[in-house]
């Protein structure tokens, strides 16, 4: 899976689960400031997000995931990992 195609299901999850727009979804945008993703919204999306890409996100690495970027290089990671 590609770093693009792992932006574009997490901008469906983030579109599901908080409103986003997948157009905002970029690689630079910020969960908290610039996609308005609160703590509680933020479980939400990582749990959907182990759910799609069949990977752990833990409690504690989720506070690191600040940008979608973040998010994407987790991912890449952990499903290589796999």
């Amino acid at each position: 899976m590609t770093d693009k195609e792992i932006q574009s299901s997490l901008a469906e999850i983030l579109q599901d689960v908080a409103g986003v727009s997948p157009a905002e979804v970029i690689p630079g945008a910020r969960f908290d400031d610039d996609l308005e993703v609160d703590s509680l919204t933020m479980v939400a999306v990582t749990t959907e997000a182990q759910d799609r890409f069949g990977v752990e996100i833990p409690d504690d690495a989720v506070v690191d995931l600040r940008t979608v970027a973040d998010a994407v290089d987790f991912i890449r990671r952990a499903r290589a990992a796999a």
